[in-house]
């Protein structure tokens, strides 16, 4: 009995093949096997590595490039990196009472200050116009280690005088009277007790002397009461885009400025006037005057105020403010 006959036993118990099916088996995992083992022995043999002229080439590649390398000094030039010089030593003299406006750097070498820190100093009292109290050496950077060791010898006051409040008459002197004295500055005081004026007939300088109101913002209430026809009421001054969020400034426009009783304000020609000539009018705008113009041309001219109220987007708050500049 071969060794195989309990294997073939044991596949065909397992498997239920035939005698024949299991010579099959056997055979294809004999093949198997022989496949797996070929590699190994029909692999080719390498050969065997030796360093030792690897090394000798990549030796000559490094000398090579060592001899091309340029050396420190030809890629930096003293000409182009100069060398620090090194200051000589300074003689120590003993500490007595000194002035620091009248030292140098050598000065204060001589005193113990390295030659950096006595640079800084000579340059910074320079800029400032020489040393006047000993808070001033203090607050120098790099001197606070010093410091203690030279401040009884520094022949100065130990803090600064207290600064003077300069007064407005020294800022701005006086040219004979309080009047030129302000009219020569360059923003003119407000005047406190303001006389009303009014508002149709004043001009920008007029305007400018209420607190709040500048060269700008007159102009602006002078364009809207041009655009407008007339101020009927100083409450007006409050449709302006600008002062719109300035309820101050409208209150300082009531309280200096008024408007003439039976003042008759410019008539807006809405039956004669163009496009062109009714939207700049605050309560028109270029909607409802597009749509004025449209109307009066399909149904005639206006007889009355009450015929505008036949255009819908004429609101009653629109129609209200509009009414007192309408003449037919």
């Amino acid at each position: 009995m071969s060794l195989l006959t309990p294997l073939r036993r044991l596949v065909r118990r397992h498997f239920g093949f035939s005698r024949a099916e299991t010579n099959g088996f056997a055979v294809l995992l004999l093949l198997l096997l022989a496949l797996l083992a070929a590699p190994l022995y029909l692999r080719p043999a390498l050969p065997r590595y030796a360093p030792a002229a690897d090394r000798r080439q990549l030796d000559a590649v490094a000398a090579e490039l060592a001899a091309q390398r340029p050396t420190t000094a030809s890629r930096f030039p003293s000409s182009r990196f100069p060398k620090r010089p090194r200051y000589a030593a300074v003689e120590q003299v003993a500490l007595s009472p000194f002035d620091p406006n009248t030292l140098d750097e050598t000065g204060w070498q001589a005193r113990g200050l390295p030659h950096y820190l006595a640079q800084r100093l000579v340059r910074y009292g320079s800029a400032i116009g020489g040393f006047k109290a000993k808070e001033q050496l203090r607050k120098a950077y790099g001197f606070e280690e010093h410091y203690a060791r030279l401040a009884p010898y520094i022949q100065l006051p130990d803090q600064l005088p207290p600064r003077t409040a300069k007064t407005y008459a020294s800022r701005y002197p006086a040219r004979g009277s309080d009047s030129a004295r302000f009219a020569s500055s360059r923003f003119p005081r407000k005047p406190k007790n303001l006389a009303a004026f009014d508002l149709n007939t004043a001009d920008t300088t007029q305007l400018m002397q209420i607190r709040g109101i500048g060269r700008r913002m007159a102009a602006r209430v002078i364009e809207h009461r041009e655009r407008l026809g007339g101020f009927l009421a100083v409450n007006q001054t409050g449709e302006i885009y600008s002062l719109r969020d300035a309820p101050d400034l409208v209150d300082s426009l009531r309280k200096y400025t008024f408007v003439r009783a039976g003042f008759e304000p410019a008539p807006l020609n809405i039956n004669g006037g163009t496009f062109e000539d009714l939207y700049p009018h605050p309560y028109v705008g270029k909607r409802l005057a597009r749509i004025i113009v449209a109307y009066r041309a399909q149904h005639g001219p206006f007889k009355q105020a009450a015929d505008l109220r036949q255009i819908r987007l004429l609101d009653d708050e629109t129609y209200q403010k509009l009414l007192p500049y309408l003449r037919f």
